[in-house]
């Protein structure tokens, strides 16, 4: 089975963990250098977001292990717990560290800072973190437009964390820029080094909003996200236009892994066969089935006489 998808987001992780590596050491350098609260605050974001990515390349390399008799279903679900395990990194290492050091930074009396290695910090971070947000928003542009969903809508909707994770993780990143260049200027024109420590509170409030919205979409997949109309009807698609595949009277579909899912369906075969020959054809038109890119495992088994059929009929566009 292909897995596009998968590669790009390889892509996408690879080029947010070199510009976050870069960055987070430009900024440390910066906030020794010139004391800023905000700039403490945007060294431990880069920080937090360079651990992330290591952790989502390990979620990108254990959740595309081929299946086995040990995990028939593949490893798809690794993916989604060492996101987990990045978004909260992200919470901890990010949100909270920013967010300690803003309030103790409150009272603090202010010494002379350089603000212009501050600004050229900022705006060097500005240029690397928009490369990767835009290697992480073309990618969901791209996915997006397979089906038909407003990029951000399918950001929140995506199977896929790593993906969801750079890009919000980029989003925010810029937006965190924004907010300390806005707390240097505003100490730099009052003379008040409370808005440095305010910047720094900014920024991991953004953090703590970023971080636990990752959580709860890794959790769940986790622990169970139902499937969209759209994608229910793709998968009843392709059973019913297998020529053995006569009806369809129940599908049930569990994600196992970025654009994978199992499926148990109850079907009834074209012809009277004995109950082996019945047997074999099942197991026939499971193979088939498998062939399609997001069906991981197929288990299918003979449908009651009186069930009634199920056929496609999605409410609106589905993500995958």
């Amino acid at each position: 089975m292909t897995d596009d998808g998968g590669n790009g987001s390889l892509v996408t992780v690879l080029v947010a963990l070199v510009a976050n590596g870069l960055l987070a050491a430009a900024k440390s350098v910066a906030a020794l250098l010139t004391g800023s609260a905000a700039m403490v605050a945007e060294a431990a974001h880069s920080w937090a977001d360079t651990g992330n990515e290591v952790f989502l390349l390990l979620a990108e390399r254990r959740g595309h292990r081929p299946r086995d008799a040990e995990h028939p279903r593949g490893y798809g679900r690794a993916t989604y717990t060492w996101s987990l395990v990045a978004a909260f990194g992200l919470f901890s290492a990010g949100a909270v560290v920013s967010v300690w050091h803003g309030l103790t930074e409150l009272g603090a009396e202010g010494g002379e800072e350089s603000f212009t290695v501050n600004y050229v910090v900022l705006g060097i971070a500005f240029v690397l973190e928009g490369v990767s947000f835009v290697q992480a928003s073309r990618q969901v542009r791209g996915e997006a437009g397979r089906f038909g969903l407003r990029p951000l809508h399918y950001v929140v909707r995506t199977s896929d964390p790593t993906l969801r994770a750079v890009f919000l993780e980029d989003f925010s990143a810029l937006l965190g820029i924004v907010l300390a260049a806005a707390a240097i200027g505003l100490h730099q024109a009052t003379g008040d080094p409370v808005w440095d420590a305010v910047g720094s509170i900014a920024v991991g409030v953004l953090l703590a909003v970023v971080a636990v919205f990752l959580m709860r979409r890794n959790m769940d997949y986790l622990v169970g996200q139902a499937s969209s109309p759209a994608l229910s009807d793709h998968v009843l698609t392709a059973l019913l236009g297998h020529p053995e595949v006569q009806r369809v009277t129940y599908l049930h579909l569990e994600y196992v892994g970025p654009r994978r899912v199992f499926v148990v369906a109850a079907v009834d075969l074209v012809g009277d066969d004995t109950e082996d020959h019945l047997a074999v054809r099942l197991r026939r038109v499971e193979s088939a089935v498998e062939t399609d890119e997001l069906i991981e495992d197929a288990v299918l088994t003979l449908a009651q006489p009186d069930d009634a059929d199920l056929r496609p009929q999605a409410l609106g566009a589905g993500t995958r």
